[in-house]
């Protein structure tokens, strides 16, 4: 009888979590976008594409090499075209986040160009970073990076296009208004269409709810493919999104990883 209370117990605390969540969490974004029409939905918008069809959908999606660092990406979309979407949400305002999208672009690249294959085979990749801040302080809620030849109007183009996008700065557009939405994540907020019925789901549905209360595991799942120390960090981030104390994770990565609790304290500082 107490384990199944405990089950119950926890359960319940997950799904009470799961209405703290918005679309600013990689963990709960990443989940609403595994649905294809609804990631087609947002693609639409911030492409400004109105026809443009989703083919395939991965999220946090693994790329591993042996001799560098590796990437776990948010969010890979391909569209009928071919052509690929990395979708990053960045709550952070402290990396560098230019350096991050080039880390981004030449890992997808590398996962992309098939041995035997020429350069022009690269399909186009357009890396959507989305932010909680405006992380470039211009007062725009997007930004486009183009690149040109100096002294003329003539542009670069390698085939890459990175969109910053921010929710901080509302200019009264629509990819505003899906910012404002992926702040607030109300289920009951209809306005935006495959989006709303997505997070609806997932945050009032019995099937929603069980596919958020994997997310955990599979965040542990990661961590082992990649390693002790990533698994660790993992949990603590998807903890830390759902607005799990630090006193609470502490317990519980201890528990779960068997660790010291000052070996505990220094994942929590990483």
């Amino acid at each position: 009888m107490d384990r199944d209370t405990n089950l119950i117990s926890s359960r319940e605390g997950r799904i009470a979590a799961l209405q703290k969540l918005n679309l600013l969490s990689n963990t709960f974004m990443s989940v609403a976008l595994q649905d294809e029409e609804t990631c087609q939905y947002v693609l639409r918008i911030l492409m400004g594409i109105e026809d443009l069809v989703v083919r395939e959908v991965r999220t946090q999606y693994t790329i591993s090499k042996i001799t560098s660092r590796g990437a776990v990406l948010d969010v890979l979309a391909e569209d009928s075209n071919g052509k690929i979407y990395n979708i990053e949400i960045q709550k952070r305002s402290t990396l560098d986040h230019g350096r991050r999208t080039r880390f981004y672009h030449s890992m997808i690249d590398s996962e992309l160009l098939q041995k035997g294959k020429d350069y022009n085979e690269l399909p186009d990749v357009h890396i959507i970073y989305i932010s909680e801040t405006d992380l470039w302080r211009a007062g725009r809620t997007t930004y486009s990076v183009k690149k040109f030849f100096e002294g003329t109007d003539t542009i670069y183009e390698d085939g890459v296009s990175i969109l910053y996008v921010n929710a901080a700065i509302d200019d009264g557009t629509e990819i505003a208004r899906m910012m404002k939405y992926f702040k607030e994540a109300d289920p009951e907020d209809t306005s935006q269409g495959m989006l709303s019925k997505r997070v609806h789901f997932l945050k009032c549905e019995e099937g929603g709810h069980d596919t958020m209360c994997e997310v955990m595991e599979q965040f542990i799942e990661l961590g082992r493919e990649e390693g002790l120390e990533q698994g660790i960090l993992n949990l603590v981030d998807a903890f830390r999104e759902v607005g799990i104390s630090d006193l609470i994770i502490l317990q519980k990565i201890q528990d779960k990883f068997k660790l010291t609790r000052e070996e505990a304290e220094i994942y929590l500082k990483k």
